[in-house]
């Protein structure tokens, strides 16, 4: 046992050798109060931020309601203003600027915007703790995002109510107590409408539980994701007696996975054979089926040539939801017989392509997304294959019939992705952009603030061609090309 002692110390000695000295003569207190000082000014930094950003809302009021930003309502065609009933409305296109000055994202200014109003004009007792230092604004801000964003919409009555709860307890609140909070107040002041289903008697009526809910943000690196559903108890019945004859014929077939794994499979089995029979028509032949559903997949893998073989790396990227793919995986998609598989060539994303017209042919639209990958807009990050292709320079449709040339020609170097939000940001605002270099684009904002973006990400512009941080721009370098690519249109897993 006396042995122990010695080798902590040795370790000890040597973990003190190794470590390098601090020129200062801080001591542990100096630290601890230098760092607290040091935290007390971010806490106000941020405070400052929330009443800039409504500020700069103040000095952006739109032209109509029509023209003021909102949010987009996942799965509704109706959209919801930035802040709550009795804030001001803000321009659309003036969030953009802001944000793009933060380092932030258009839809993250339009957040932290919409908060700043929402705590200056329905929750001043919360806004005057942050601006006093007595809560942080990160916890004002997510109180904020809880009273705009509250089915139904909280009145400024309501809204008051929770700000004088909040503000009592010094915004000590956490999320838990805050659903409690707003559910009270909802109940307190008669906002929801009546439930049918809470009717003793006759609310069974009007529940219907029925759903097939696929969750597609929860995905693993095993390439799986979760599905639930709650069936009527005939389709229930019917549907568990299909994939557990579909299991067995796995088995019957040389499959040596688990029940469970069998069962998954059959799920997806049924969904391809049954469309595919959709397509065919009553009395098709089974073994001739067509291809079941359009369901692509782009997948983009490294490949090198090794002797007369092209080997694949084992792992690629996959556009949908910018996520890893695994080439077993892939190859597993393949193997299925009524999976339809494209490999393109590789395409060379510096050769100049034009074609006549305004249309952008879908050619010319595959090298421009390959190039991009996302929107070009600075730090924006939706995908290029969900995006608008836009001629950087203006399409003049007038110039052939009045033997001009054209000023804007549908050419690779004249064409940029941007994502819809941002297309008309640049189509009706101030905001330009040109490409300095293949993929490279700078943009300059109606304040004169400049910006590079690349497909790497964006960087500020400080002076007159001088780049923060100093980061060449990456593409600009070497062949960029890119890689084969393999869009598997899985019948489909």
């Amino acid at each position: 046992m006396s042995v122990v002692p010695g080798r902590i110390e040795h370790m000890i000695e040597a973990m003190e050798q190794g470590v390098e000295r601090v020129a200062d003569d801080l001591s542990a207190c100096d630290v601890l109060a230098s760092i607290r000082a040091r935290k007390a000014d971010e806490d106000r930094a941020a405070a400052d931020q929330l009443v800039l950003a409504a500020r700069w809302a103040d000095l952006h009021p739109p032209e109509s309601i029509h023209h003021a930003a909102t949010f987009a309502v996942p799965g509704c065609e109706h959209e919801e203003p930035i802040a709550g009933e009795g804030a001001p409305l803000v321009a659309e296109f003036c969030v953009a600027e802001l944000g793009a000055v933060l380092g932030m994202s258009t839809t993250a200014a339009k957040k932290l915007i919409g908060q700043a109003l929402e705590l200056r004009h329905r929750l001043p007792r919360l806004w005057a703790q942050v601006q006093s230092g007595a809560v942080p604004a990160w916890k004002a801000r997510s109180v904020a995002e809880v009273t705009i964003h509250t089915v139904p919409t909280l009145t400024i009555e309501a809204a008051g109510y929770v700000d004088a709860q909040v503000a009592a307890v010094a915004g000590r609140i956490g999320p838990a107590q805050l659903d409690r909070l707003v559910a009270e107040t909802i109940k307190r002041y008669d906002l929801a409408a009546p439930d049918p289903t809470a009717d003793p008697e006759d609310g069974y009526l009007y529940v219907d539980r029925r759903h097939a809910t696929l969750h597609d943000d929860d995905v693993d690196f095993g390439g799986t994701m979760h599905f639930d559903a709650v069936l009527g108890i005939a389709d229930a019945m019917d549907f568990n007696h299909a994939v557990a004859q579909d299991a067995a014929v796995q088995k019957a077939l040389g499959s040596t996975e688990s029940l469970d794994v069998r069962r998954s499979k059959a799920l997806g089995n049924l969904a391809r054979t049954q469309t595919a029979f959709d397509l065919a028509g009553i009395g098709a032949d089974p073994t001739k089926l067509p291809a079941a559903r359009e369901v692509v997949i782009h997948a983009h893998f490294d490949a090198t040539t090794v002797g007369e073989a092209t080997v694949f790396g084992p792992t690629g990227r996959m556009e949908e939801g910018q996520r890893l793919g695994l080439l077993e995986q892939v190859q597993g998609w393949c193997a299925d017989t009524l999976t339809k598989v494209t490999v393109k060539p590789v395409i060379d994303l510096n050769t100049e392509l034009s074609a006549p017209g305004y249309e952008i042919p879908e050619w010319l639209r595959e090298q421009i997304v390959l190039r991009d990958r996302t929107c070009v807009y600075p730090w924006c990050t939706r995908p290029a294959r969900r995006a608008d292709v836009d001629h950087i320079v203006e399409y003049d449709h007038d110039a052939e019939a009045e033997g001009r040339d054209q000023p804007g020609p549908t050419t690779t170097s004249n064409l940029a992705c941007l994502c819809r939000s941002h297309h008309r940001l640049k189509t009706h605002s101030a905001w330009r952009y040109t490409m300095v270099a293949p993929g490279v684009f700078e943009w300059t904002s109606p304040h004169g603030h400049r910006y590079l973006r690349d497909r790497h990400g964006t960087t500020a512009i400080d002076g007159r061609g001088l780049v923060t941080g100093a980061r060449a721009p990456s593409s600009t370098n070497g062949d960029a090309r890119a890689p084969s690519s393999t869009i598997a249109e899985p019948g489909r897993p």
